[in-house]
């Protein structure tokens, strides 16, 4: 499918797979794509989602944001209590051995991570897969290139396959349904135009 790219959107993909590694994620996920988007060559299309406030530094942010203050949601919560592990049981636990303000005083270990596949500053250069949403966002591209009538997959039918099916972080990201309906008519009027 990737042969189907064009410059820009391979150039997200690229980036998205550099995000990942840099936010220190297993997998590539589509907020990574999203990322690489607001940095592809697609000067249009990244001018587009900076007139209505999507930057790469913003999105950067609040995705550091989340990583360094929320470390588990509910939803990791509920997981761990389908396992039998109780969160609000383990934070007591810590708080009893180590003091009521113990995990406000950790601090995460800055160690670099040394691997067959990582350098000495713990970066990761072996393949990241894509998760499960992000390659249906790369299907959902090509879906949205075809029905368009489009010869090849750009930077904004990547935008509308995310803004098709997107997950909770690019919901966040992106707003309400009105916000993401009123993105995904723009960038179709953009690639009307670009056409």
């Amino acid at each position: 499918m990737f042969e189907r790219f064009d410059q820009a959107a391979k150039y997200a993909i690229v980036i998205a797979q550099e995000e990942a590694r840099e936010l220190r994620s297993p997998r590539i996920e589509m907020e990574h794509v999203l990322l690489g988007l607001l940095v592809s060559p697609d000067t249009g299309l990244k001018q587009l989602l900076a007139d209505r406030g999507y930057t790469a530094d913003t999105v950067r942010e609040a995705l550091m944001h989340k990583r360094t203050t929320e470390p588990l949601g509910e939803e990791d919560a509920q997981a761990l209590r389908s396992i039998g592990i109780d969160l609000d049981a383990v934070r007591e636990s810590l708080e009893a051995t180590f003091g009521e303000d113990a995990l406000d005083r950790a601090v995460p270990a800055d160690e670099p991570r040394r691997g067959r596949f990582r350098s000495s500053r713990g970066m990761d250069f072996g393949h990241i897969r894509f998760d499960p949403d992000t390659k249906k966002v790369l299907e959902l591209s090509l879906r949205e290139a075809i029905s368009r009538g489009d010869d090849r997959i750009e930077a904004g039918h990547l935008l509308l396959g995310i803004l098709r099916a997107p997950n909770a972080t690019t919901r966040r990201l992106l707003g309400d349904e009105t916000a993401t309906r009123t993105l995904r008519t723009a960038v179709g009027d953009y690639l009307d135009r670009a056409a």
